[in-house]
């Protein structure tokens, strides 16, 4: 009997450990969790189960994954010195190179893992390495976008390598380094840029933080995520206005309606960029689930907290339209420019799958643009690794 007390008593403790307030300031772990940018040892395990089992749709997802040109052996590394990115990539100064090669190092790192071929092993090191040994900086109007992009991918590449790979990674110091001197002096201090940009620019030092075990470098970005996070997808909960992030000075109704790209009605799940595109409000959609994704990793689980709020309502929202329903007047002014992208499937597993929302549109949209592939900017592979995956 006092045993079964004890018990439940430290089962209560446990508990109240992991019930974080809904307002609560997210905060780095004791001991950051590795691998734990994005998947999970978990999430890693049940997807190679799945494949070798030859069970859809991970099975399905592996063999697009295998044929697509980032899972090839023979690629060649581009790295350069100075990365040159212009608005929209004009000029397009070793912008697309790297991105796919972090891509590519990502996608080599997943082939490694779930086929135990040390083929893959080695050339996500030997991209890794190849940047690492070059770059120096990251240049022009997009710089830090591209930071966010590459530096999204880059340290999921990493973590599985570092804390899988039964091999050696003699350069995984000068990697961190790069990511410590190169990447996060561009992104960490954020952006008031239309939101995407700072979304992305926080997923990817969130990921940096964890592969460096930075935990101040980590509660300032999660703490920068948050504020934009509120400020990027409206619920009715927040008033008449949307939440703004105080450094842009919206503090006027005229000055937040021209933010949000002229929209002067506010729904849940409405977008700062909804107005903009579907294409970029995806974008940001993508970098707030992964980085709730990693938080919940990390021991956190901020899909319990106004973030998965957000989300859901922003995923639903979008997938509405997505699926062929017409813009009413109020929204946008009767017209949208469709193309969400495949952003869903992170954001489904855990909201729906997990916690039980219902998200019937979601879950539609999720289904039909299964298997999942590549943006080709920072999204990879998200049915293989996330699909219906429970751990």
């Amino acid at each position: 009997m006092r045993r079964t007390a004890l018990l439940a008593a430290s089962a209560a403790l446990v508990a109240g450990a992991l019930a974080w307030p809904a307002d609560a300031a997210p905060s780095a772990p004791a001991a950051f969790a590795h691998p734990g940018v994005t998947v999970s040892t978990g999430q890693l395990d049940f997807t190679r189960s799945k494949v070798n089992a030859g069970a859809q749709p991970w099975k399905g997802a592996f063999d697009q994954m295998m044929a697509s040109k980032y899972a090839d052996l023979n690629r060649t590394p581009r790295p350069r010195a100075v990365v040159e990115c212009g608005s929209y990539s004009n000029p397009n100064l070793g912008c697309t190179d790297e991105r796919e090669d972090a891509i590519a190092a990502y996608t080599h790192a997943l082939a490694w893992y779930l086929t135990r071929d040390e083929r893959h092993a080695r050339k996500a090191i030997e991209l890794m390495d190849a940047w690492s040994a070059v770059i120096r900086d990251h240049t022009n109007s997009n710089a830090p976008l591209q930071t966010g992009w590459a530096g999204s991918s880059w340290p999921k590449a990493a973590e599985i390598i570092k804390y899988t790979y039964t091999g050696t990674w003699a350069n995984s110091g000068r990697f961190a380094t790069m990511l410590r001197t190169v990447y996060l002096p561009e992104i960490i201090n954020g952006s008031n840029s239309n939101g995407n940009w700072e979304l992305s620019m926080m997923e990817a030092a969130v990921g940096i933080s964890v592969f460096l075990d930075d935990k101040a470098s980590y509660d300032k970005a999660m703490a920068k995520f948050r504020t934009r996070t509120a400020a990027y997808v409206y619920l009715e909960s927040d008033g008449a206005l949307p939440k703004t992030v105080p450094s842009q000075n919206l503090n006027t109704r005229e000055k937040v309606v021209k933010y949000w790209q002229g929209q002067s009605t506010f729904v849940n799940g409405l977008s700062q960029e909804t107005c903009r595109d579907f294409t970029h409000t995806g974008y940001g959609l993508s970098a707030i689930s992964h980085v709730a994704e990693t938080s919940r990793i990390q021991g956190q689980d901020l899909y319990g907290t106004d973030v998965g709020e957000r989300l859901r309502h922003g995923l639903g929202f979008h997938a509405k339209y997505q699926l062929g329903a017409g813009a009413e007047g109020w929204l946008c002014g009767g017209s949208l420019k469709l193309g969400l992208g495949p952003v869903t499937e992170v954001g489904h597993n855990a909201l729906a799958n997990r916690l039980g929302h219902a998200m019937t549109n979601t879950a539609t949209l999720t289904q039909r643009g299964r298997p999942a592939g590549s943006n080709n900017l920072f999204v990879a592979w998200e049915t293989l690794t996330h699909g219906d995956n429970p751990a």
